[in-house]
């Protein structure tokens, strides 16, 4: 078990969500696409929330098209996909 803290991940939807779908989404940073695409990125603490999150996309309708933890960059922030 890890105990380094959440982990950043990064969940690609099909169509564009709207803000208010953040709370129900864990709080996740929701950024809308040109190509009709969502990305929700965000900490999530563990499996558990991870599901919940998972879960609510599914009660809302969404289509998950990728979903992978978020890889560090230079600044130790997270940004890319791993499919």
């Amino acid at each position: 078990m890890s105990t380094s803290g959440p982990s950043t991940y990064r969940l690609r939807v099909e169509g564009h969500l709207d803000d208010h779908w953040s709370g129900l989404l864990g709080n996740l940073a929701i950024t809308r696409h040109g190509d009709g695409t969502s990305t929700l990125t965000g900490p999530v603490a563990d499996q558990a929330h991870l599901h919940a999150v998972l879960a609510s996309l599914r009660d809302i309708g969404a289509t998950i098209l990728s979903l992978g933890l978020a890889e560090p960059t230079s600044d130790g922030a997270r940004d890319a996909d791993t499919r």
